[in-house]
């Protein structure tokens, strides 16, 4: 269900040229859809900066914003940027108590079959880890994951910590398309890269037969 956008209030001095004209009106879209409680908030007042993913190569390159993929290791290993910097949000539970075991077994049968995504737990050390690799807390940081969710989660917690020059990928890597980023390592597409399991192998099914149908019409 779309949030509705209550509030605007203008951003500080450093985030209020935009990257584009179009990218305001884009990512403000994509904000209502999937944010709610404290990154809205921080995204409504400008706090962190909302940028598409078609504006994300003259974010980096042009705007000094390092990106930071916060994907889990395998859906990084699938696509990735190209000189991104990673620390995942969520990292696999290795638990393996009657408990978690259950739990496993349910995420299995409801959803990893589909997605093929691994039972996961919160990284406690995640803030600690990008303390790491960026030390200077005025240091821009564009915060990417495959939909969106994680990394607004990522931007909440790491303005809690005092980072204050924050970027937001709006819609995740997965509206991205395949020029929006320089350089792409990994065997398939970004955009896809978060997809996986039996929905994967449907998409590329689907992917190979729409080619063959594009064949077929020339």
């Amino acid at each position: 269900m779309a949030i509705q956008l209550r509030h605007h209030h203008p951003p500080p001095t450093h985030l209020r040229r935009p990257l584009s004209t179009a990218a305001p009106r884009a990512a403000s879209l994509t904000v209502n859809s999937v944010l709610g409680g404290r990154a809205q908030e921080l995204i409504q007042s400008g706090a962190v900066n909302p940028i598409t993913p078609k504006d994300a190569s003259s974010a980096i390159e042009s705007h000094g914003y390092a990106l930071l993929d916060v994907r889990p290791q395998w859906e990084r290993e699938r696509a990735r940027v190209s000189g991104s910097l990673h620390v995942p949000l969520f990292v696999e539970d290795k638990d393996n108590s009657p408990l978690t075991l259950l739990k496993k077994w349910v995420h299995f049968g409801y959803i990893g079959l589909w997605t093929g995504q691994y039972f996961t737990m919160m990284n406690q050390d995640f803030v600690g880890q990008v303390e790491e690799i960026v030390p200077d807390k005025d240091g821009k940081i564009l915060v990417a994951c495959g939909e969106g969710l994680r990394s607004a989660l990522a931007v909440s917690k790491l303005h809690e910590r005092g980072y204050k020059k924050l970027g937001w990928l709006a819609g995740g890597f997965n509206r991205a398309t395949d020029n929006d980023f320089r350089k792409v390592e990994g065997t398939e597409k970004l955009q896809y890269a978060t997809i996986g399991g039996a929905s994967y192998i449907f998409l590329k099914l689907l992917t190979a037969l729409q080619s063959v149908g594009n064949d077929g019409n020339k």
